[in-house]
């Protein structure tokens, strides 16, 4: 990836925001633009600057950054990193790519890293000092939560078959389970890494690991035929190869 992520730290708190600085400085693909107490001075920030990624507390003197995050719009990428639990939902209600709960650990916090990384199209070798063998173990790990029935269900990347769209719903086909999620397809289809998922029908995304088979017509995965819709057969082809 050539041009680096613009990263915007807001936390109230100054160890906690040294912390981050010092991580994010350890990452080549990330350039520290500001760091500030507050989320009114992140607004002038924001206002002035271009930024990608907020690492963002929530609880905050003024404004929370759950509400800090509600009032932009459009908003850029955004990790909250914070010391309670309680707000996880709303926060993956928002979007958010992560949740890092404090102390937060440099091995999370590369997680949370790639997973931008990967929503930004970054190359197949996530940091430069990653090999092959590291970048596979980092996407065994990769996980997504989804609302289901009131609940924050966590999902593995690599357990999912297909996501098929049910109108403003999705269903999600993994190795061992069927999960119902409100959720548009395309929505899910923006957090989705695109080294392992392929769009490949107005209805259905498929995992590319899964596949057994595939011809200009149909995917197979796991006994499973999966339609090729006339519009995809061009990023079909390069994606899986000519037929």
């Amino acid at each position: 990836m050539n041009t680096k992520i613009k990263c915007l730290i807001v936390d109230d708190e100054p160890l906690a925001r040294e912390i981050i600085e010092t991580y994010i400085s350890r990452i080549d693909h990330l350039e520290l633009i500001a760091s500030c107490a507050n989320a009114l001075e992140a607004f002038n920030i924001i206002a002035d600057k271009k930024i990608d990624l907020i690492f963002l507390d929530i609880q905050m003197p003024d404004l929370t950054g759950i509400d800090f995050l509600k009032d932009l719009s459009p908003s850029p990428k955004v990790i909250f990193t914070t010391a309670y639990s309680d707000y996880a939902v709303d926060a993956f209600n928002l979007e958010a790519i992560d949740y890092l709960l404090k102390p937060i650990e440099f091995s999370r916090f590369l997680k949370s890293v790639n997973k931008v990384l990967k929503l930004s199209k970054a190359t197949s070798t996530l940091l430069e000092s990653s090999s092959n063998t590291e970048e596979e173990a980092n996407y065994q790990d990769i996980f997504i939560y989804l609302k289901v029935e009131k609940k924050m269900q966590k999902i593995f990347l690599k357990n999912i078959l297909f996501i098929e769209s049910l109108k403003n719903y999705i269903k999600i086909k993994t190795s061992d389970r069927e999960i119902i999620a409100y959720k548009s397809i395309s929505s899910i289809e923006n957090v989705l890494p695109s080294a392992r998922f392929l769009r490949v029908h107005r209805s259905f995304i498929i995992g590319i690991d899964h596949i057994d088979s595939f011809s200009t017509t149909e995917i197979e995965l796991k006994g499973i035929k999966i339609p090729v819709g006339r519009n995809y057969k061009t990023s079909v082809k390069e994606k899986l190869g000519y037929f």
